[in-house]
């Protein structure tokens, strides 16, 4: 076999240019985006792109927007998930501030009842006010009630 100084060839590293300002190489890029996908900041302005999309106009009351009051129009995702942010606008709903915060309470609303609801059911013995007034009560042999029948028991007039 050959010496190994025959074996190796000389190279020379060149020093690569300086790159401009700013400028990622490819493995900084790569973990920049990874950092921008953990946090959830992918760079992607979907108010910006709602508003081309649907236009600056409440989707529920139907107010439009410009200039100074355009901040008044919030980008509502219609699943609830913020990262759902799907480019064609699918899960985007313009809403102005006074609809976006209504939307939101519908919910809590909403929750709110049935727990209401969940605990008068476990609750033994204990009827809402809706099942009284429809059930017969048992000591009178009274019926199932109307409406009128019970504004005019509550006023005294019978």
């Amino acid at each position: 076999m050959g010496s190994d100084s025959r074996d190796r060839q000389s190279f020379s590293v060149r020093s690569a240019k300086p790159r401009p300002k700013g400028d990622l190489n490819v493995t900084e890029a790569v973990n920049k985006l990874k950092d921008e996908l953990k946090s959830g900041q992918t760079g992607f302005d979907y108010r910006t792109a709602s508003l081309k999309i649907h236009g600056p106009v409440c989707a529920h009351c139907g107010r439009e927007f410009s200039g100074k009051n355009l901040r008044l129009l919030t980008v509502h995702h219609k699943d609830g998930d913020h990262t759902n942010n799907r480019r064609d606008g699918s899960n985007w709903e313009n809403l102005c501030v006074y609809c976006h915060d209504n939307e939101h309470s519908r919910g809590l609303h909403a929750d709110y009842i049935s727990s209401a609801r969940d605990k008068d059911a476990a609750a033994p013995g204990k009827q809402s006010q809706r099942e009284s007034a429809s059930e017969p009560d048992s000591a009178s042999g009274e019926g199932k009630s109307t409406l009128a029948e019970l504004l005019q028991k509550a006023m005294g007039k019978k």
